[in-house]
């Protein structure tokens, strides 16, 4: 019996590119670790179902269900049936906060829960399918079109039963409304960094890109994010270091330069704390 393929993450992949909102709709793959990334993920079973291990739940989806969730906390997909497809898009924070959801839910997103519906129906399935072919066409007009009635079609989810797993907050308290110009405030700093991750940047460059003071700026992303803007900076190194980490004969010292750290020190402490292991061990547990 042929062995079953599994997700390798890469430089042009989803971990590399913080500044890309991918779309798909393929055959999922068995990850043999957690990965991490900064972009909220959205995912439609079409076919079979899938299992998650997220950072504080497990959780089982089978076809006609949705989910989103925060991607930036480790994350796995570690089961799945051999008919499953799934389809969904990676969105940049950016993009997640254009969304007019319920302040609850953004706050419990980025802090570990995963948003589940089963409020779906044949649309989606033709909906995700063309969203994933215009956003692939080369067609600027046509993706924009597509993230637009897919930001859309994420919103209608508080007007449809949704639950949110687990069902109550671990630890963190209850985010607070945000006003457009708050929201924009957010866009113009998660751009800023994504753009700029990889070199020496700090909190004063980062509210200047947004023009507004440093201590706002850090205020204002903590509440937003339930990360601090520091925080952020290192997910985007950590995310483009772990693709980075998969090439083959891949040196540490240099990944941790390549990625943003100023040292090879900060760099194992960061990557610990995040994925529980050394990026050394983390190399070796993609190697087969």
């Amino acid at each position: 019996m042929p062995e079953r393929p599994f997700y390798q993450p890469g430089a042009s992949s989803v971990e590399g590119l913080p500044l890309a909102l991918q779309m798909f709709h393929n055959h999922p793959l068995v990850m043999l670790k957690p990965h991490w990334h900064a972009q909220v993920e959205v995912n439609f079973i079409v076919r079979g179902s899938v299992h998650y291990r997220m950072a504080e739940h497990e959780i089982s989806l089978s076809a006609g269900e949705m989910c989103l969730f925060w991607g930036g906390l480790p994350h796995q997909m570690d089961d799945l049936t051999d008919d499953a497809i799934y389809a969904g898009a990676h969105l940049p924070l950016v993009h997640f906060f254009r969304l007019h959801l319920p302040a609850d839910v953004r706050h419990r997103l980025m802090t570990g829960a995963t948003l589940v519906t089963d409020a779906t129906d044949q649309s989606d399935n033709d909906n995700f399918k063309r969203w994933n072919e215009y956003a692939r066409s080369g067609d600027a007009a046509k993706a924009e079109h597509a993230v637009n009635e897919l930001l859309l079609r994420l919103e209608r989810v508080r007007f449809e039963p949704y639950r949110l797993v687990p069902e109550t907050a671990i630890g963190h308290g209850a985010g607070s409304p945000f006003d457009q110009q708050s929201s924009r405030n957010v866009g113009r700093m998660c751009d800023f960094i994504a753009e700029n991750f990889l070199y020496d940047i700090d909190c004063v460059n980062i509210a200047s890109a947004a023009d507004i003071h440093p201590k706002y700026a850090m205020s204002l992303f903590k509440k937003s994010t339930g990360m601090t803007l520091n925080e952020y900076v290192n997910l985007l190194r950590l995310s483009y270091a772990q693709a980075l980490l998969m090439h083959e004969g891949a040196n540490v010292l240099k990944v941790a330069m390549d990625s943003g750290f100023g040292s090879l020190s900060a760099f194992n402490k960061s990557f610990r704390k995040l994925a529980g292991m050394s990026p050394s061990d983390f190399r070796r547990a993609g190697v087969r």
